[in-house]
Formats: structure tokens, sequence, C-alpha cells
């Protein structure tokens, strides 16, 4: 069977026309429309019913699609591998990170990458998780490392726990809700003092935010008390060093500035313990590239309190 038959078939359907599918694959509507009449010669059968100036697949036509989809990822799998073996390449490394690990990872491993494999080509993509799933499913990335509780298990994805990671409240060192009540160190405030100041926050899941609520009660749900919120923790902390606001979220992401005596960890009652869990993501049946070890070994010492 010729794969190149498939493809046009695909592109048949996913652009929903012979002449776009035609100026796709860079031929002729008459060669696609040949293509498309040998596969169906082949296979004895009609694939796609011409309806006007519609196609709609047939019932044996959508069964051809969705095995030619797995068998032309399969192929195009195969010629990947062959390719790392064929030219001794450990190939790029292009992964998405997540909120939480583009804080931790993103800039020590691009000075690691340039100082230690300044021969490895490597991009790094930080975004909202909803977006890098497609783009990791159209191949745009080879890994992803994001919070579990944003991530819905499916069967093309393989999910690898990591770590989980303390979480806390943030906030400059000397804010007004430092000094209440005593020492810091002993002296937990209740969520509601908090509410006085601005709180700011990634996006939570639906399950993160449930934790917030039956800690803290209902005035802790995020939709309503986190005021200053984005995908960029690094932009969080730089905001909370500068202003009264509060920052939710993993501690380990604003260590430094606690070792320097810019922030420091609210002590809340009752504790936040539940932890941010983070996963290494990928495509089920995607080849991996070799140098995606040296990644893996980084996140993963890294990646921690």
């Amino acid at each position: 069977m010729n794969l190149r038959h498939l493809e046009h078939l695909l592109a048949v359907i996913d652009t929903g026309s012979f002449s776009r599918a035609a100026e796709q694959h860079h031929i002729t509507q008459s060669a696609l429309s040949r293509s498309i009449q040998a596969l169906e010669d082949e296979l004895g059968l009609r694939l796609l019913d011409r309806l006007g100036k519609r196609n709609e697949l047939t019932p044996f036509g959508h069964v051809v699609a969705e095995r030619a989809r797995r068998m032309l990822l399969d192929a195009a799998e195969l010629r990947r591998s062959a390719q790392f073996l064929r030219q001794g390449n450990i190939g790029a490394i292009r992964v998405g990170l997540g909120s939480g690990p583009a804080a931790m990872l993103m800039t020590p491993f691009l000075r690691y990458m340039a100082r230690e494999h300044p021969g490895i080509e490597v991009d790094l993509f930080p975004g909202a998780t909803e977006l890098q799933l497609t783009q990791l499913r159209e191949r745009l990335f080879d890994a992803l490392v994001i919070e579990m509780r944003r991530i819905t298990p499916a069967p093309d994805l393989v999910i690898e726990p990591l770590i989980a990671m303390r979480t806390g409240f943030i906030c400059r060192a000397g804010h007004p809700l430092l000094a209440l009540g005593g020492e810091p160190a002993s002296a937990a405030l209740p969520f509601a003092a908090l509410r006085h100041y601005p709180l700011a926050s990634t996006p939570l899941s639906p399950e993160a935010a449930r934790i917030l609520v039956d800690l803290y009660g209902p005035n802790a749900d995020p939709q309503t008390a986190v005021s200053v919120r984005c995908d960029d923790i690094t932009s969080l902390i730089d905001t909370v060093r500068a202003t009264d606001a509060v920052f939710i979220g993993i501690v380990a992401a604003a260590r430094a500035g606690i070792a320097a005596g810019q922030l420091a960890e609210l002590p809340v009652s009752p504790p936040l313990t539940a932890g941010a869990r983070f996963a290494f993501v990928t495509l089920a049946g995607r080849t991996e590239a070799p140098s995606m070890a040296i990644f893996r070994r980084f996140a993963e010492e890294h990646l921690r309190d």
C-alpha cells in the first residue's frame, strides 16, 4: 500500500476540499484525484462520497482514515529512529514547560546547555497547558513537564510522575502580615488575613481550587480570591517582591529571594500541605531523541524543594 495515497486521503479530510489538499501537497487536483482513486481501487471500496462541493467519508472511509493516521505516524517514527541511528545524531531538545517547571528549570537549563552542550539545539516553550497538549500532539514538542492536576489522562499520552513540591504563601520582607501576632515563625495567620491584600497565582486546576476551599473555606476559591493571575511565576514573584501582593504556589520558586532576605514565607493556619505534583508527559509510541536523557536528568536533579 502506497503511504502517499493515504496522505492524500487525509489531506482531503483535513482541508475539506480536493483543491486545498492538492495545493498542500504541491500537486495538481487531477493527480490528487487519481491518487485517491488508486487507493479505492486497491481496497475495492469507495472511501469518499462527493456531494457537490462537499466530500464526506463513507463508513469504510472512516475506518481507513483512522488506521491511516496511525500508519503514517508509525512510518514517521520509523524514519525518525533510522535517522538517529544512521547519522549518530542525538537530536534536538524541544520541551513545553508548565508555569512551575518553567520557573525552576528554564534559565538554569539554558545556561547549562550553552555551557556543557553547545552543539545541541534547545527549544523550551513556557505556556498554557491546554495549548501545549495540542502542540505535543502535533509533534511540535517532544515532551511536556507540567502539573499533573491540569492534565486529563488519555490513551495517546504517557504520564510519568516526577516529584511533588511544597506549596505555600510568599510575601515581601517587611510585609505588614509578618508583624501580626509576634514572630512569624510562631504566629500562624488565618487565611482571612491574607484577603486584605492582593493574592497572586498561576491558573489553578479545579482539584487545586477544591483543596484551597476545603482548607480555608469558600473565601479561598481562586476564582474570587486571586486578583493577580498569569502563567509566569517569575513575574508573579517579582510583583510580590515589589508590592503587598501574596503569592500562592511552589515555595522553591521564591527560594533565591528568601535566601537574599527579600521574600518570606507566611505561616498560615492550617498549613497548605498539598504540594504541586509535576509529571513528564510524552506521546505514546513517540521515538525519543537520545538528547532527551540530558533533560530528564537535569529535571530530576533541579525540580525539587
